[in-house]
């Protein structure tokens, strides 16, 4: 189900009507998203033995400097539709029937989770799941996630849970990869755009790539991904949406199936805080192996402690919280350097709400 505001033909001042309408829409799912994490919270406590290492608490002035960031983004996403870096209607769809479903599901899934977090057990599987040829890093259950991202059932709820996590602001966290890849395409002024190559590295369950395929639409977009059931996920939504399906593949981000500089743009959306060091270069160095001279690459993953020092708090509770065994790590190493290490140069950093982007070009020659 999509609603999408059909405003400029019916009312001279359509754009503030949708522009009030969309940051309606996005309070509301701010404030689900909070009840939930509140509610889940307490009960999480009442149901599991207290943590060894307890959150830390947020002072009031952080909350209320997170929420001036959430509306700065907000206001940016519609900014972006303004510019024409995607229409208008992304920023209105709304899938409320999955949802309804899902968020039952999410809650019906919270005993095992709980058992989990008793028996400490953060790499536990289900015998149905086969978990070979997958790297031990990827063996954990993220976000506490039951079977990991191994299962439909985690592929269903996923897209939700991310959606709670940042208060309904996911999606346009992810929109940000758009103008800089349309920037950077402008490089490949010759080629016509059904020509125009795109990968989105782990692409999960689409969601980019669906706000990939509304900002280009006739570009040849094509994702990869380790988890066979977020591809059948993917498969699912991005059918469903107009234009060419992207070609989907299952593949490891440090050994990508495609020939050297096949891509005139490369996007990868919150994978790195979820690999170890070594992973991340190797990913690194695989986008710059088969984005084209010239072409562009853009990461968005978590904020780091470089810019946002006195969030410490809140990268101290995110792993404790969600189960990220690297994140520790990721939130002080330096990516502009894996950047360069691998080639890429005049590389540019922006931090939107509660994500970083890098922004890294491929030298022509």
């Amino acid at each position: 189900m999509q609603f999408t505001p059909q405003l400029d033909s019916i009312f001279p001042f359509a754009e503030e009507i949708g522009k009030t309408t969309y940051q309606a829409l996005q309070q509301v799912k701010g404030i689900c998203s909070l009840a939930h994490k509140t509610a889940s919270t307490e009960l999480t406590k009442l149901a599991t033995p207290p943590s060894p290492k307890p959150l830390n608490p947020l002072p009031q002035e952080m909350l209320f400097k997170i929420q001036k960031m959430n509306n700065d983004i907000l206001e940016t996403d519609w900014e972006d539709a303004q510019k024409g870096y995607y229409p208008h209607s992304v920023l209105f769809e709304n899938d409320l029937p999955d949802v309804l479903v899902n968020y039952s599901q999410i809650w019906l899934d919270m005993p095992k989770i709980w058992q989990r977090l008793r028996d400490k057990k953060y790499q536990d599987f289900d015998q149905t799941i086969d978990r070979e040829g997958y790297p031990s890093y990827y063996l954990q259950n993220f976000h506490h996630q039951t079977n990991g991202y191994l299962s439909d059932q985690s592929a269903d709820l996923y897209d939700l849970q991310v959606e709670i996590v940042f208060n309904g602001s996911a999606n346009a966290m992810r929109r940000r990869i758009i103008p800089p890849l349309k920037q950077g395409l402008e490089v490949f002024s010759d080629v016509a755009p059904q020509q125009t190559r795109i990968l989105d590295i782990a692409c999960g369950t689409g969601m980019a790539l669906r706000n990939l395929r509304a900002a280009f639409p006739k570009a040849s977009l094509f994702g990869t991904d380790l988890s066979p059931a977020y591809l059948r996920k993917a498969n699912q939504i991005l059918s469903a949406i107009p234009g060419t399906l992207p070609q989907l593949l299952q593949a490891n981000a440090e050994e990508l199936p495609y020939s050297d500089g096949y891509f005139h743009g490369t996007s990868c959306v919150f994978l790195f805080h979820e690999l170890p060091p070594q992973a991340r270069q190797a990913v690194i160095n695989e986008a710059f192996r088969v984005t084209k001279p010239g072409g562009t690459f853009v990461i968005c993953d978590s904020i780091q402690a470089f810019e946002y020092p006195d969030f410490e708090p809140i990268m101290e509770n995110f792993p404790t919280m969600f189960h990220e065994p690297y994140y520790r790590h990721y939130v002080t190493d330096d990516l502009n350097e894996r950047l360069e290490t691998a080639g890429f140069d005049n590389i540019e950093t922006q931090n939107h709400f509660m994500s970083k982007y890098w922004i890294a070009r491929k030298p022509v020659g």
